[in-house]
């Protein structure tokens, strides 16, 4: 698991909406970043993307990502197990510490160095180690509110954000909707 950071993405509907907290956490226990963008836009503004994991390593992925997106002509899981079978494959990459989370309107994925490429059953994904406090939050508000999945995103985050040492309420959305 990868500690110091809470992503999780929501998608409902036509719509889906990414959050990341902002806490940049070192040697275990030590906060060093409060305010940390963890989360972004790629391909058009058409693809969220979001990481836990080494910085540089997620950097280098999401370059990497937005690569093979612009080669699938932005499709969005063609791209993901094309990164997913390189980062395994590639003797630099595969040393790689980061977790990715990517989403857009029509499918949401986790994607992992071991060759994973998931899309979660219920429009739910949560990584980092706030990421199942956050998944339980949001799984509730999806069944139990009418919220927008940015709406879901920030409560899910500040539920997370009371119970996990790693994860702050320095929360940054992105959302998507279908035009």
């Amino acid at each position: 698991m990868f500690r110091s950071t809470t992503i999780l993405v929501v998608k409902k509907g036509d719509s889906v909406a990414i959050a990341g907290d902002g806490q940049v956490t070192l040697t275990g226990n030590v906060i060093v970043k409060h305010q940390a963008r963890k989360i972004r836009r790629l391909y058009q503004e058409k693809v969220l993307a979001g990481f836990a994991g080494a910085v540089a390593d997620a950097i280098t992925l999401f370059e990497k990502f937005e690569q093979q997106l612009e080669s699938c002509q932005g499709n969005l899981r063609r791209a993901a197990v094309a990164l997913a079978k390189e980062w395994r494959t590639d003797r630099f990459l595969r040393r790689l510490e980061a977790l990715l989370v990517v989403a857009s309107v029509d499918a949401l994925l986790v994607i992992s160095g071991t060759g994973d490429v998931i899309e979660p059953d219920d429009g739910v994904a949560a990584i980092g180690s706030g990421g199942p406090y956050a998944l339980a939050a949001a799984r509730a508000l999806m069944r139990h509110t009418a919220l927008t999945p940015a709406e879901i995103g920030r409560e899910s985050l500040l539920i997370a954000s009371e119970i996990c040492v790693y994860t702050n309420n320095n929360i940054i959305i992105e959302a998507i909707q279908q035009s």
